[in-house]
């Protein structure tokens, strides 16, 4: 199967779940998350600001800011590249394109990526090697290419992990998967 086709099969299988069954299989990833050491030592933390279909970190990111966390959310700027904008809450989020809620703090310059420890990291699928499959514009390996120290957390449902996807060098392998099993 290559990329698309497993772009395509992932969209499918996800289709099956309602949004309270994603929201469920996301409180026990959040729940592992919680506990991971790598989260509980860092202070600033790269995240992302859930779409419908993905790992839910609405609620999580505010617990994580009222722990005294800098959280760090993307926000695509053109058809290669994101940029770094802090969250501090909601009141920090504005509708973008599509309809998405996008980070709208302060940004976060590129001369201050050495201090993100630790980046959150979804995808449309995950391999046993933590091979990351996206949604296929390249943003997320564009951009972890310039923050080598960092350490990568994917997290998915466990439906969506494979025992191997299709990868190209340039893709970024995550140092630890994380789904609801």
């Amino acid at each position: 199967m290559n990329k698309q086709e497993l772009r395509t099969e992932i969209r499918n299988r996800k289709r099956q779940f309602t949004q309270a069954q994603l929201g469920e299989l996301s409180l026990s990833i959040i729940m592992q998350l919680k506990k991971s050491p790598h989260l509980r030592k860092a202070q600033t933390i790269l995240l992302y600001y859930s779409l419908p279909d993905e790992v839910n970190t609405h609620e999580w990111i505010d617990e994580l800011v009222a722990e005294g966390k800098k959280v760090l959310l993307p926000v695509v700027t053109d058809g290669e590249n994101m940029i770094l904008r802090e969250y501090t809450g909601k009141k920090d989020l504005k509708e973008g394109n599509f309809h998405i809620l996008e980070p709208s703090g302060t940004l976060f310059s590129e001369k201050r990526y050495g201090e993100i420890e630790v980046g959150i990291i979804p995808g449309m699928s995950f391999d046993d090697k933590g091979h990351r499959l996206g949604r296929g514009k390249g943003y997320y390996d564009r951009f972890l290419e310039r923050v080598p120290s960092i350490y990568k957390i994917g997290v998915c449902y466990s439906f969506q992990k494979e025992s191997l996807i299709p990868y190209e060098k340039h893709d970024k392998v995550m140092d630890e998967i994380i789904t609801d099993i």
